[in-house]
């Protein structure tokens, strides 16, 4: 006989994780972590996106003890310094114009609890801007909101007027590795 599987719960309000779970198929429910702060400085960009991530699940795995619970963080990493989201707009037109004309890397920390049993580990991304001016920035903001980004840009977003080429795991800049979460929500026999 099988062991039930159970339910999967998304620690995170993003509209993208949400996306990227969907067109995988499965099935889950969104349970928004209250009072993680994300840390942006004091370890290794990698480090820090799986911690957040950590810090995410555990909090919402604490109230949802049967559930598989996935925390997710993703952090854009320019010259080793982790540039999370932007405070404001002026923030936001600085960021993307550090990024434009250079490459940079995106990297997301996921976790994966279930009852005692934690999986944890990220995924990077090289990705190369597109020479930018401050109106193509202007204007590229006109259109999305960087506010709720890291860096300050999304690639599914006009990605294309911005981004000159990505190295590894499109989705991963979305915010979701689905690659690496398929093969590691295996290990957790989910889906059946």
């Amino acid at each position: 006989m099988l062991t039930p599987v159970p339910p999967l719960i998304l620690a995170s309000a993003s509209p993208r994780r949400d996306q990227l779970l969907r067109e995988m198929g499965l099935r889950f429910t969104i349970v928004c972590p209250d009072g993680v702060e994300e840390v942006q400085t004091g370890a290794a960009p990698e480090i820090l996106a799986i911690q957040n991530a950590q810090r995410k699940a555990r909090a919402v795995a604490g109230q949802h003890p049967g559930a598989l619970v996935l925390g997710a963080d993703t952090i854009v990493v320019l010259d080793g310094e982790a540039l999370g989201k932007p405070r404001d707009l002026p923030e936001a037109v600085r960021m993307l114009g550090r990024l434009a004309g250079r490459p940079h890397q995106v990297m997301t920390g996921l976790c994966l609890i279930h009852q005692h049993r934690e999986l944890a580990f990220h995924d990077t991304t090289r990705v190369w801007m597109k020479p930018l001016t401050p109106a193509e920035i202007k204007k590229y903001f006109e259109r999305v909101n960087p506010l709720d980004k890291a860096g300050a840009y999304a690639a599914q977003e006009l990605g294309d007027t911005i981004i000159e080429r990505v190295d590894g795991s499109f989705s991963n800049v979305m915010g979701l590795p689905v690659e690496r979460l398929r093969a590691a929500l295996l290990q957790f026999g989910w889906p059946r």
